[in-house]
């Protein structure tokens, strides 16, 4: 094999007895049904379709306690670090705790004595052979491996430049299309509660039922995206607007995105999103009157949100979270003393705080009286996502479940055409900011605030943060829901719901389908997902305040025809909907025509709900989770930071009782240790 670069070239020999990564089997057992004859014969060898591996070294994993002896293996796709005598196990053919996609490596460093480190970027040539290499993840994770001796140092040059020259052929993510599966009309396993894919007019129909939106209608009109490629084939508008219309209005907004909702709240209030208005556009009355029919909803007061005031920018997460992984490495040059500042100077948590004050605003506008409340972003692909996702969360229990979170994030998220790949800095362009890990980030803080509230745990966060860089799924290897469809040929005109568990064989009625991000069975065993709940949340417990009869007593009807804009924590009122009335809008050329309010230093919550007198007080309601976002109140994500840092990650709260004796053992052996020993002279001297 050989491997070059800057003019050199070295010719190593190609290695035998190459390792399988295959799957364990029990003795006397036999594989699973495969799902494709595709993917079974790929799980027989342990690869993904399409997959090759490309050199291999024994080695040792180091930074952990005991360390692991084993094989480092680098494929076109992944690392693989396969401990000696572990084979991947059949429950999880997919992903083990040993796998680290190429995707995900943020710096690779190769290490040759105390003082000789190489940092190697795509493309580079190693000079020396090295004992071991540092790859540092963009998910905080670090692996560190180092090789043996006598006789093996070709092996580890290899499997290093294997590592730099697969880094370094074009994006993996733009050329792999994921995993096929058959899937049968209907899921094997009715026990398990689907998770649909949104993919289908069934599917939006059945979502729209189920939140109780009777004034809305699912529209065809983008069913060829022919509308908007960052738009879903189906979304939601008012049942009285003909599709004739929606194509018309939505001709005025960025990139097509026009007004739909997002979420119809059970007591009569609408949370509707779209992105900012094409101001060079000149639109006939009919046009207007459309659009503002679709922003108005049916109802008498409108409430437009310019949801990236007072929020940061996509540079300024992306700095900030930048400096938050070269922080959290173990190898941070930073002093214990200084540390607690140094994060503060990372801004991260400053960009979780904003997003919460921002998101408890809009949930405060939803609850307290019956009206529409409009997002309006220039693109409507980034942050609209992040805080209707969280004003959903915050004012309904059904969002907090297992269930309810997964569609919901397929729903605000991956529907709705959030770029995935660009912001995690898959295509190479200038437009890098993680906006989801940063709304991971905050669901996070809110599981620690309201820790009962959540039927889901921190652990499965944690998968769902690892798995926006998984080579298996096009989930969140695509920009857009054209894109996704057009990779895995899914444009045919069928239920796409998605239940996790082996199918029965293919029928004639049998569709091939992509595995999505929620087939959890695939990449974790049974005792992890197990892990996914929160033990703490009570199923039963249901407050009236979810009833749709007690939530509309709250919620009343506002003045009639009354428009509001919500700026800085204040409302403040519009004279029109849209720009091409009487004078600028407010959301066309970023609010020059209004005097910018005073940026208030209390919530909506407590200025009495933002509302004037003359409409009478609402109290608040008991189901709403209102955040606290000062201060000590927003806290580091330790167990997803820290992680590449062992030491840190004992004393967390373990997931099981064996996990917390193991750390009450290793504490209780600190203590031994740090406790001074002293003689008997000693005490014999008081």
């Amino acid at each position: 094999m050989w491997w070059g670069g800057r003019g050199q070239s070295f010719n190593i020999a190609p290695q035998k007895e190459e390792p399988e990564m295959g799957v364990r089997r029990e003795p006397g057992s036999r594989m699973p049904e495969p799902r494709s004859n595709q993917l079974g014969s790929c799980l027989a060898s342990g690869c993904l379709p399409g997959e090759q591996i490309l050199a291999w070294a024994p080695g040792v994993r180091k930074g952990l306690e005991p360390e692991l002896p084993g094989t480092l293996i680098c494929t076109n796709l992944r690392l693989t670090f396969q401990p000696r005598g572990w084979q991947r196990s059949q429950d999880t053919p997919l992903s083990s705790e040993y796998d680290f996609a190429l995707l995900n490596i943020g710096r690779l460093e190769a290490v040759n004595g105390p003082s000789r480190v190489q940092l190697l970027r795509p493309g580079s040539l190693l000079k020396f052979i090295p004992d071991e290499i540092l790859i540092h993840g963009r998910d905080f994770r670090l692996l560190r491996v180092g090789f043996e001796t006598g006789g093996l140092e070709p092996q580890a040059f290899q499997v290093t430049m294997a590592i730099v020259q697969a880094r370094a052929q074009s994006n993996q993510a733009q050329q792999y299309s994921g995993l096929t599966l058959s899937k049968p009309g209907q899921s094997s396993d009715p026990k398990k509660t689907p998770v649909p894919l949104l993919e289908t007019l069934e599917d939006w129909e059945a979502e729209r039922e189920k939140q109780g939106a009777r004034g809305w209608r699912v529209s065809t009109v983008n069913e060829r995206f022919d509308l908007a490629t960052s738009l879903p084939r189906y979304f939601w508008v008012p049942s009285r607007t003909l599709d004739s219309e929606v194509r018309r209005a939505f001709a005025h907004f960025h990139q097509g995105r026009g007004p739909r909702l997002s979420w119809h709240h059970p007591g009569g209030s609408d949370l509707l999103r779209c992105s900012g208005f094409y101001a060079a556009s000149d639109p006939s009355k009919e046009d207007i009157r459309a659009m503002e029919s679709m922003l108005q909803a049916g109802h008498s007061e409108v409430v437009l949100v310019d949801t990236t005031d007072e929020l940061p920018s996509l540079t300024d997460v992306q700095l900030a979270h930048l400096r938050l992984r070269a922080l959290c490495l173990p190898d941070s040059s930073v002093a214990e003393d200084k540390w607690l500042s140094a994060l503060e100077g990372t801004r991260w948590l400053d960009c979780v705080r904003s997003c919460l004050r921002k998101a408890s605003d809009i949930s405060v506008l939803v609850t307290s009286r019956v009206r529409a409340v409009v997002l309006q972003e220039r693109g409507d692909r980034d942050f609209n996502g992040l805080l209707s996702s969280l004003v959903q969360l915050l004012s309904a229990r059904e969002a907090r479940t297992l269930v309810g979170f997964q569609s919901l994030v397929q729903r605000e998220w991956v529907a709705a055409g959030h770029p995935f790949l660009t912001r995690l800095g898959g295509t190479g362009a200038n437009e890098e900011g993680p906006v989801f890990l940063l709304f991971l980030d905050c669901v996070w803080q809110l599981l620690q605030q309201f820790p009962a509230e959540f039927e889901f745990s921190e652990f499965f966060l944690l998968a769902l943060h690892d798995s926006v860089r998984v080579p298996d799924t096009l989930t969140f290897l695509r920009d857009t829901p054209w894109e996704r469809g057009k990779q895995s040929g899914q444009f045919n005109s069928y239920t796409q719901v998605y239940t996790p568990g082996h199918p029965q064989p293919p029928t004639e009625n049998s569709v091939h389908q992509q595995l999505s991000v929620w087939d959890w069975d695939l990449r974790y065993s049974s005792e992890q997902i197990l892990q996914f709940h929160n033990p703490a949340y009570d199923s039963e417990y249901c407050p009236d305040s979810w009833l749709p009869s007690q939530q509309s007593s709250c919620m009343v009807p506002g003045p009639p025809s009354s428009v509001w804009f919500f700026s800085r924590g204040v409302l403040a009122p519009l004279n029109q909907l849209c720009p091409w009335r009487d004078s600028p809008s407010l959301l066309a050329i970023s609010s020059r025509w209004l005097p910018r309010p005073a940026v208030s230093n209390e919530s909506l919550a407590d200025q009495e709900w933002g509302l004037p007198s003359h409409w009478g007080a609402c109290p608040l309601p008991p189901g709403l989770l209102l955040p606290g976002y000062l201060g000590p109140q927003i806290k580091l994500w330790r167990r997803c930071y820290l992680r590449g840092r062992p030491e840190v990650q004992m004393g967390l709260s373990a997931p099981t009782i064996t996990g917390l004796q193991d750390e009450l053992s290793h504490l209780q052996e600190l203590l031994r240790k740090w406790t001074p020993r002293r003689s008997p002279e000693d005490y014999s001297k008081k």
